[in-house]
C-alpha cells in the first residue's frame, strides 16, 4: 500500500553568471506572477509579504547594495545568502547586484522502546563494557520540522523536573522578539516563555505532531514511560520552518550560533525532503551550504525517503527512438489540497532532450496532447489549457537547457488532476543519452513527495521502477541519510520481520552514488506527539502531566528512522567530542551489523541497506576508543578546538578571543599564520598529518593547541 506521505514543494530555477543574474528565455518574475501565489515560499515581515530566496554570491556581493533595494539578507555561509525580496517588487530576481545564481526557495515537508533494543543502545545507556553509561549529556540536538510541544514531559529529564529545550524559533509567529541576526519569527529562550507559549504555531499542516514524535525518538526522556528514546539527557533547539529551504538554513545558521555559545556540539535532523527541490545530484545550493555547516562540525541526520513501494521512476537510454509511459496519479482526494501529478526530468550533460504528453480516452485511443518541448530549444515557463471537448487539461511546464548546478538538461512538467475515463501519457524522445523521470503528487499549497507509478498500456510502453529513490537533502554526500527496517512489530495483526521497510527509498543518487548511508528502526515506532495537535490520532498510552493529557502513538517512516541514528551521533559526540563529522559517519558504517535480512552486503555498500543496520554499541565504543589526540595543552588559559582531526575549518573556542594565530607542522615550520578575531581557521591547504598552534588573544594570553589535518578521502 503507498504511503501519502506527501513531501511537497514549488522549485522554479534561475540561471546564473558571474557579473548578473541570468535567466532562462521567459522572465522569472512572470513565472512568479503566473503560479499560484500559495505555492511561492513566503513569509511576512511587518506586515509585508516577501518570496524567499536561495542564492550564491560572487566577488561583487554588497550587502548594502541589495538592501538599499529593499532585499533582507539573511544568513550567509560560505558561498551561500539566504534573501528575502518583497513580493511587490519580484522583478528585482532578474537582476540581482553580487549573486552569481538564484533559485526560489523550495517548499519543504516531513517526511521506541523496541528501537531502542533492535540498535543496542540499552546497551550504550547501561555502560555495558565501556569506559562510561552515555546518554547524549552536553550535546545539542536541533531538530527542523512542526508540530512542536514545549509542555511535553518527554522533553524534561527523566525525573520530569525540568526541561531540555534550549530554545525554540517559530519561524511562523510573527509576535517577536525574532533572533539576533533575525528580522521575522519569534524566538523562546527561557523556560517561561517556552512552556508560556506552550506549542508552535498552526501553518499549512495546522497545528502537527511531526515534530514532537521525531524530537522523541532522537532524545526524549520517556516521561515516565517504556518509550524513552536514545540520547535522553541531551539538550534541545526546535525550529518550526517556513516550508522552504532559505528557512531552514537560516534554522541552520541560528542552532549552530547557539552551539558555539553553550561550546557544544551540535547535530541536526531532518525529517524532510523532496525529489522537486535541488539537483538530486549532491549539487545544489542545499548541499553545498549543509557540506559548510559540516565542514564546521555540524552534524546532520536526513532522512531518506518514504517511496520504495512506488514504481514513481523511470530510466531510458535513447538512441533516437521514443519513450511511452502512462502517468499514475494519487487517487483523486485521498490527500489534503491535491491538484495532479508533477513529472521531475533530468538528462545527461550535453544531450538535450524533447517532452510532451498526449491525452487518451478509456479505448487508450488519443484524442489531444500537449505541444512538444525542447530542453534546448523551449522557453523557460509556458503554463496551458487543452481543450478536449468539454473538458478542460490544465498544465506548465519549466525548462533548463543546462542547469547551472550540474549542466545537465531538466524539465519539470505539472498536470492537474485530469477528468474521468482519460489517460494521460508522458513521452519523451532524443537521439542519445539517459534521462530520469520521476513522477510525485502536486498539491494546491506547493508542498508533495508520493510517488506514484509509471506504468505500461502494452507494446512500446515502459513501466517505473522504485529506483533512485533518494531526493533531496537526502543526497548530499555528506551527510548521512537513513532508510528504515522493522524491528518486528504487529501492524494490524500482521508480524513484519527484522527486514527492510516496503516504503523505505532505494538509491542510488541521480548521479549514481550508493544511498541511503545506513538504515534504523522506522515501523511501528512509538514516541511522543504534540497535545496541541487539532489531527485524530489513536494513543497508545495517555500520561497526566500538570493538569494536561499527553499522547504516545506509533508512527512509521523513514522520519523515524533518522532521529534513532541523530541520537547514537549524540551519544558518540559525548563520548568523544572531537570527532569530526566524516569519522562519525565512517564510524556509523564500520560499525553497521549485517544479519539474516540484509545478506553480505557489498564493499562499497547497497542501495537498500547502505553499509547496514545501525549498531549503538559499536559505534559508541568506537568513538571512545579514539579519545587520544587532546583538545588543548593550554598556557595560562584553556582551549576548546574542534572538529579534530578536520578538512576544511577548525574551531577555536577560549575564554579569551584570538587575535593572532600561528600554527607550525612537526618540525617547527610555521605553515598558517593569521590576525583578527579568529574563531574559525581555515585549513584546506595544509596537507594531512598533525600540527601544533599558538593562539594569541587581545591582553597578549597564548594557548598551544594542536590538531590532525585529515586527508581527503
Amino acid at each position: 500500500m503507498k504511503r501519502l506521505l506527501a513531501l511537497l514543494f514549488l522549485a522554479i530555477s534561475i540561471n546564473g553568471a558571474q557579473a548578473q543574474t541570468i535567466i532562462p528565455a521567459a522572465s522569472q518574475a512572470a513565472i512568479m506572477r503566473s503560479v499560484d501565489q500559495n505555492k511561492l515560499a513566503q513569509v511576512s515581515i511587518h506586515g509585508e509579504k516577501y518570496v524567499s530566496v536561495l542564492a550564491e554570491m560572487n566577488d561583487s556581493f554588497n550587502v548594502s547594495e541589495l538592501e538599499t533595494l529593499g532585499i533582507i539578507v539573511g544568513t550567509k555561509r560560505g558561498r551561500i545568502v539566504t534573501l528575502k525580496i518583497p513580493q511587490k517588487r519580484v522583478e528585482l530576481i532578474e537582476n540581482l547586484p553580487g549573486i552569481g545564481y538564484a533559485q526560489i526557495a523550495t517548499k519543504v515537508r516531513p517526511n521506541l522502546d523496541r528501537a531502542v533494543r533492535d540498535v543496542r543502545a540499552d546497551s550504550v545507556h547501561m555502560g555495558w563494557e565501556l569506559d562510561s553509561a552515555y546518554t547524549g549529556k552536553g550535546v545539542l540536538i536541533g531538530v527542523t520540522d512542526w508540530g512542536f510541544d514545549y509542555t511535553h514531559p518527554m522533553f524534561y529529564d527523566t525525573a520530569m523536573n525540568q526541561t531540555r529545550i534550549l530554545a525554540a524559533w517559530d519561524q511562523y509567529k510573527t509576535s517577536g522578539p525574532a533572533p539576533d541576526g533575525f528580522n521575522y519569527g519569534t524566538e523562546y529562550k527561557t523556560v517561561s516563555q517556552l512552556l508560556a507559549a506552550q506549542s508552535d504555531t498552526a501553518n499549512i499542516y495546522s497545528y502537527a505532531t511531526h515534530g514532537s514524535h521525531v524530537a522523541g525518538i532522537a532524545g526524549g526522556g520517556g516521561a515516565g514511560t517504556k518509550y524513552r528514546g536514545l540520547a535522553f539527557d541531551a539538550e534541545f533547539l526546535f525550529a518550526t520552518f517556513l516550508v522552504d529551504e532559505g528557512a531552514v538554513v537560516d534554522a541552520f545558521e541560528w542552532m549552530y550560533q547557539k552551539s558555539l555559545a553553550e561550546d557544544k556540539r551540535l547535530v541536526i535532523n531532518m525529517s524532510w525532503g523532496l525529489y522537486y527541490m535541488g539537483t538530486l545530484d549532491g549539487k545544489s545550493l542545499l548541499s553545498e551550504v549543509i557540506t559548510e555547516y559540516i565542514d564546521l562540525g555540524v552534524l546532520f541526520v536526513t532522512s531518506g525517503g518514504n517511496n520504495g513501494d512506488a514504481d514513481f521512476h523511470l530510466k531510458f537510454e535513447f538512441n533516437s527512438d521514443t519513450m511511452r509511459t502512462r502517468v499514475g496519479f494519487v487517487p483523486n482526494n485521498a490527500v489534503p489540497y491535491q491538484d495532479g501529478q508533477s513529472i521531475s526530468m533530468w538528462g545527461e550533460e550535453g544531450k538535450s532532450f524533447i517532452t510532451g504528453f498526449d491525452i487518451l480516452n478509456s479505448s487508450n485511443t488519443r484524442v489531444g496532447g500537449s505541444e512538444l518541448f525542447n530542453t534546448s530549444t523551449a522557453s523557460a515557463y509556458t503554463e496551458s489549457d487543452l481543450i478536449v471537448g468539454t473538458d478542460t487539461f490544465h498544465f506548465d511546464i519549466a525548462v533548463d537547457n543546462a542547469h547551472p548546478r550540474n549542466n545537465r538538461p531538466h524539465a519539470r512538467l505539472r498536470i492537474r488532476y485530469p477528468p474521468s475515463g482519460f489517460k494521460i501519457v508522458l513521452k519523451a524522445t532524443s537521439a542519445s543519452g539517459t534521462v530520469h523521470f520521476w513522477n510525485l503528487l502536486e498539491t494546491t499549497t506547493g508542498v508533495g513527495n508520493t510517488g506514484w507509478d509509471f506504468t505500461s498500456l502494452g507494446t512500446g510502453y515502459t513501466a517505473g521502477d522504485n529506483l533512485y529513490g533518494i531526493g533531496e537533502p537526502a543526497c548530499t554526500e555528506s551527510l548521512i541519510s537513513v532508510g528504515a527496517h522493522s524491528s518486528g512489530v504487529f501492524n494490524n495483526g500482521e508480524f513484519i520481520p527484522f527486514n527492510i521497510a516496503d516504503f523505505s527509498s532505494l538509491g542510488p543518487t541521480l548521479d549514481g552514488r550508493v544511498k541511503p548511508d545506513i538504515t534504523a528502526p522506522g515501523v511501528g515506532v512509538i514516541s511522543s506527539i504534540s497535545s496541541f495537535t487539532d489531527g485524530a490520532y489513536s494513543p497508545v498510552e495517555t500520561i497526566s502531566f500538570n493538569g494536561r493529557e499527553y499522547g504516545f502513538v506509533a508512527f512509521s517512516g523513514t522520519s523515524m528512522s533518522s532521529p534513532v541514528v541523530t541520537g547514537i551521533v549524540a551519544m558518540m559526540l559525548e563520548a568523544n567530542p572531537e570527532l569530526t563529522p566524516a569519522k562519525i559517519k565512517e564510524i556509523l558504517q564500520e560499525t553497521a551489523r549485517e544479519d539474516y535480512y540484509t545478506g553480505t552486503i557489498p564493499e562499497g555498500g547497497s542501495n537498500i541497506w547502505g553499509q547496514g543496520k545501525v549498531h549503538a554499541w559499536r559505534a559508541v565504543r568506537r568513538a571512545s576508543e579514539l579519545v587520544g589526540i587532546e583538545e588543548t595543552e593550554s598556557w595560562m588559559d584553556e582551549m576548546i578546538v574542534y572538529p579534530n582531526p578536520a578538512q576544511h575549518h577548525l574551531t577555536l573556542k577560549t575564554i579569551g578571543q584570538p587575535s593572532h594565530v600561528c600554527v607550525y607542522d612537526l618540525q617547527g615550520q610555521m605553515v598558517l599564520e593569521t590576525s583578527g578575531d579568529v574563531n574559525v581557521l581555515k585549513i584546506e591547504r595544509l596537507r594531512a598529518g598533525s600540527y601544533f598552534g599558538i593562539a594569541t588573544d587581545h591582553s597578549g594570553i597564548s594557548t598551544m593547541f594542536r590538531f590532525v589535518k585529515a586527508s581527503a578521502d
